[in-house]
């Protein structure tokens, strides 16, 4: 559904509970607001990019895309903020498929722009492990300074370290291919 029509949907219900409230229906008034919030609510926070990220924590990838693909376009059905973090999300599903498909979602989503610095830093970890299966050893480093820089919260600092160990054993894998 348009995020216009959520709106209108919303405060259509929001004057219909008012006037129930008017004519002395307390008890459906409030139920009416209650829904009326509901459905504003969901202009700001689609149902299915939420529903995909619970089960992308849970780790039910057939789920995840398959909420993802309910959006037609994304353009429309999504506020502005929300554009980079879909972008980021079907970088993750397509991520799992195919690696190095996955690198312009995460491009997309960067320059699209997130709020929370670890969903940045999320991408930019991944756009690192991009570059080292690509064997391009600046483009990764870049990448993994910039996503030590934007996890404030050091939420992925485990998978950071392991990304600058692994990185640390190419360096050696092309010393011992070069003897």
């Amino acid at each position: 559904m348009p995020n216009v029509v959520r709106l209108i949907l919303g405060f259509a219900v929001l004057g219909g509970a008012i006037a129930l409230m008017i004519f002395g229906f307390w008890g459906w008034g409030i139920l009416a607001i209650l829904i009326s919030i509901l459905i504003i609510v969901t202009y700001f926070f689609n149902e299915n990019m939420l529903l995909a990220q619970w089960f992308l924590r849970k780790d039910n990838m057939g789920k995840a895309e398959a909420y993802l693909n309910r959006i037609t376009n994304y353009e429309k059905q999504l506020i502005r903020v929300q554009h980079g973090y879909y972008n980021l999300l079907i970088g993750l599903i397509e991520s799992r498929k195919a690696p190095m498909q996955s690198e312009k979602y995460f491009k997309k989503a960067l320059s699209l722009g997130m709020h929370m610095d670890h969903n940045v830093a999320l991408a930019k970890l991944s756009l690192a492990g991009i570059a080292m299966a690509k064997r391009n050893k600046r483009e990764a480093t870049m990448y993994l300074s910039e996503a030590k820089k934007a996890d404030k919260s050091k939420l992925l600092a485990d998978q950071i370290k392991q990304m600058k160990d692994q990185l640390g054993m190419m360096d050696r894998q092309q010393q011992v291919r070069y003897r």
